[in-house]
């Protein structure tokens, strides 16, 4: 609560077409890089969309002021080869399925930094409040040889915010308002930026018949960063989000609700070792903490924290770059749950190379892992990219990845099996990539071979291994930047089956789409966001089938003085009922209908 009070007064403080048919014209280059953007997450290295032979997408710091996600549901719904689903609207557990792979098996970074509960596997992407980030890079296929443990499906990481200044406050339905606020400060080389921002909502019913369960967050960053000139630089960095969430028990009438924090913290360095060495290093602590409570009563602890040493050594030569690293983590939760461990250590050696022979790209990826739960991993990758001229790069690429066994699966009390395997897996992927001056296109073909999936084995009434599974897919991707216009199609096929029974994965969606699409008219801004997803099945023998739907989003905005704009967000227009998630019990998980958020906001970005 202290915390959210110095926040709240903080931000108080602060508050005195279709594309084929576009034919490639000449663009500035900074909207050439809108469509290919340098990004990190692929390669450890900054190179392009297009040059990191991967697929990529990446939601900048325009869409997220443009569309005011509440949630990350909001943020990632529809996006290339991703699948959401959740237990209802605002901070209800939320569920990311990348490419058909389970949501533990996508590797969520904060700033760098790894963040999810040791002890369910997943991250709470529920709780990570859109209102603080610049910028998330999306990588789709595995990144195992990169990343180690749990970057089965890809790696989505989150950028909080780090440049202007900026103030925004809103309100709107089911008694929803937010406020927040911060500054980047540059001096002689040093840079520091502060922020803070709240949430609160009543929230909506979960189930028919039922109480309204509300929701909030209060988050907050804090980076100090010097550059040296040319030498290098050091700076430090937290960001942390803290609230409760309430949620359905036994009976409508049950209250439960839960205390949450999430937490990042580091430091981190590079230093030019040599005009061709430089030498990258981050050590980092990161917390996903809850209590569950029961008619006000503790109900369960479960808190992780895991700290990390991370060194890279990148090494520049000609048009070639490679890189060795190692890593060491240890993983250590508090429960009032007797767990048989607590704690366990990896440790881990990496290397990579980016080569470059004029039109042909190579890169080549190797990793091991040594864990003190279940011993030694290798994982892999290799890459080829060929441009067959100025605008079109072909791409093939195959990887593998695992996803460790949680401290749930292995060791809690009356549930846990000691004897789980790591899932392993295997993907292959070939893509092709149209980059023009005002809009591109991607498409990417793939399919992942994974053997002993964790999975819930009912006749062992504890987690355990099926033998295989695979997933087979196609994306198409699309975007445009074209004079006052801008907008972003995917769309997402896939087959995620158990090899087993023949059945289709538990809650998977097997078509997803989304188009974006907005106008700017002087001062003024229009814009609106279709997406669907078809039907899915939430029970592993496919006899529980949750039907599809589309949604419709709309927004406007209005720049009614320098750097300050007035917006409204209408989610779910058409006041759709959807779920897509059922209880135990039978019964669906209701998410919002039609809301209205009404905001102003300050903005020097």
């Amino acid at each position: 609560m202290t915390f959210r009070f110095l926040a709240a007064g903080a931000a108080a403080t602060f508050s005195l077409l279709p594309l084929a048919a576009i034919s490639d014209v000449s663009a500035e280059g900074e909207q050439y890089a809108m469509l290919d953007p340098v990004v990190v997450t692929p390669t450890l290295t900054s190179r392009t969309a297009d040059a990191s032979l991967s697929s990529v997408t990446v939601v900048d710091e325009q869409t997220l002021r443009e569309q005011q996600p509440v949630d990350m549901a909001d943020l990632l719904r529809g996006q290339p080869g991703i699948d959401t689903t959740g237990n209802g609207s605002f901070g209800k557990n939320a569920s990311v399925f990348i490419r058909g792979t389970s949501s533990d098996a996508t590797l969520l970074l904060v700033d760098g930094v790894r963040l999810r509960s040791a002890t369910a596997g997943s991250p709470a992407w529920q709780y990570l409040p859109p209102q603080m980030m610049q910028r998330v890079e999306i990588v789709r296929g595995p990144r195992g040889s990169l990343y180690g443990a749990d970057a089965v499906g890809g790696v989505v990481q989150v950028f909080t915010r780090d440049e202007g200044t900026w103030l925004n406050a809103g309100g709107g339905t089911f008694n929803t308002w937010n406020l927040g606020a911060g500054s980047t400060l540059s001096h002689g080389g040093t840079t520091v930026t502060v922020g803070a921002n709240v949430f609160d909502t009543d929230g909506t019913e979960l189930r028919e018949d039922s109480e309204e369960r509300g929701y909030d967050n209060t988050s907050g960053i804090a980076k100090i960063r010097h550059q040296f000139g040319d030498a290098g630089s050091v700076g430090a960095f937290a960001f942390r989000a803290e609230g409760n969430s309430e949620y359905e028990g036994g009976a409508p009438e049950d209250l439960r609700d839960t205390d949450y924090l999430l937490q990042v913290a580091g430091l981190k360095g590079d230093v030019w070792v040599t005009d061709s060495w430089q030498a990258k290093v981050l050590l980092s602590e990161a917390k996903d903490e809850s209590e569950d409570f029961a008619d006000g009563q503790s109900n369960g602890i479960f808190d992780t924290r895991t700290r990390t040493a991370n060194l890279q050594n990148i090494f520049v030569l000609g048009n070639h770059q490679f890189i060795l690293g190692g890593e060491y983590q240890a993983d250590e939760i508090t429960s009032d749950n007797d767990y048989d461990e607590t704690r366990r250590d990896n440790k881990a050696g990496f290397g990579q190379a980016l080569l470059t022979f004029g039109r042909l790209d190579l890169q080549g990826s190797l990793r091991h892992d040594d864990n003190a739960a279940f011993g030694s991993k290798v994982t892999g990758a290799a890459a080829v990219g060929y441009k067959l001229d100025q605008q079109h790069r072909v791409r093939a690429s195959y990887g593998t990845a695992f996803k460790a066994p949680t401290f749930n699966d292995l060791y809690y009390p009356g549930f846990g099996n000691a004897d789980l395997k790591p899932e392993s897996s295997e993907t292959g992927e070939v893509g092709m990539r149209g980059q023009y001056s005002v809009w591109y296109w991607d498409a990417a073909l793939y399919r992942s071979n994974i053997d002993d999936l964790i999975s819930y084995d009912p006749v062992l009434m504890a987690p355990g291994n099926v033998e295989k599974a695979t997933v087979e897919g196609a994306e198409l991707a699309m975007g445009l930047e074209w004079q006052q216009w801008r907008a972003r199609l995917a769309f997402s096929a896939l087959k995620p089956e158990d090899d087993e029974t023949g059945d289709i994965i538990a809650r998977r969606a097997q078509r997803m789409g989304r188009l974006d699409v907005d106008r700017k008219i002087g001062p003024f801004s229009l814009g609106g966001t279709a997406s669907f997803q078809g039907h899915r099945y939430n029970d592993t023998t496919n006899t529980q089938r949750l039907s599809g739907f589309g949604l419709l989003d709309l927004r406007a905005g209005w720049q009614f003085a320098k750097n300050w704009t007035g917006r409204v967000v209408v989610e779910n227009v058409l006041d759709k009922e959807y779920t897509t998630a059922q209880n135990f019990s039978g019964w669906d998980y209701l998410n919002a209908g039609r809301s209205v958020m009404v905001s102003v906001s300050y903005d020097t970005l």
